[in-house]
Formats: C-alpha cells, structure tokens, sequence
C-alpha cells in the first residue's frame, strides 16, 4: 500500500489545518495508522495514531489540539489540527504499522509541509 499524504500549508498561530493520508490500496489490514513529524534540528516526534479498533494516543505536545481519524473503507486518514503553534512547523508523514506504532514503521507516506507563522 502506497500512502499519498496532503492539506500541510501556511497557517497563522491560532489557526486550523487538516491533513489527509489517502492509501493506494486497502488499509484495514494495517493495525496502526499514524503521523510522524520531523522539524529542522530536531528529532523525529510521533504525532498521532490510530488502531483499526479505533484506539488512540497523541503525543503530549499535541493532546486537545489534534484529532486523528481513520476511515478503512475510505482508505484514509486524517490529522485535524486546530490552534496550531510555531513549535507545531514540521514536514509531517503518514504511516502504518503491521504491528505495533512503537515499532518503526510498515508504511510511509510523503511527508507534507506544515508551516505556523505570522
């Protein structure tokens, strides 16, 4: 399965973006469904994931902001990013785990750029 990711963009802080991450092919199978971001410098930071089940966890610096969604009969999934800040400026990824999110990943997408500023 390819991943096909997109909606990054330049947005004032405060502001809302929704990303999406379209599968070439079936997703249900894949366990996890997620989003990495990685900004200049820095490490990469696992955003938000979702299982097939519906399960989710989001990375501290994002709870109450973001919210991941999943659709296997779409084969989609999206990231609602609402009060975006600076430190939020990153290329995100989309990508899918056979197994487990700790582990690295089964499937990436390209990344999209996601910029926060005045």
């Amino acid at each position: 399965v390819q991943l096909q990711a997109s909606g990054g963009g330049l947005v004032q802080p405060g502001g809302s973006l929704r990303l999406s991450c379209a599968g070439s092919g079936s997703i249900s199978s894949i366990n996890w469904m997620g989003w990495y971001r990685q900004a200049p410098g820095k490490e990469r930071e696992l955003v938000a994931v979702m299982s097939g089940g519906g399960n989710t966890k989001y990375a501290d610096s994002v709870k109450g902001r973001f919210t991941i969604s999943r659709d296997n009969a779409a084969n989609t999934v999206n990231l609602l990013m609402n009060n975006l800040k600076s430190e939020d400026t990153a290329v995100y990824y989309c990508n899918g785990w056979d197994l487990y999110f700790g582990d690295e990943p089964d499937y990436w997408g390209q990344g999209t750029q996601v910029t926060v500023s005045s």
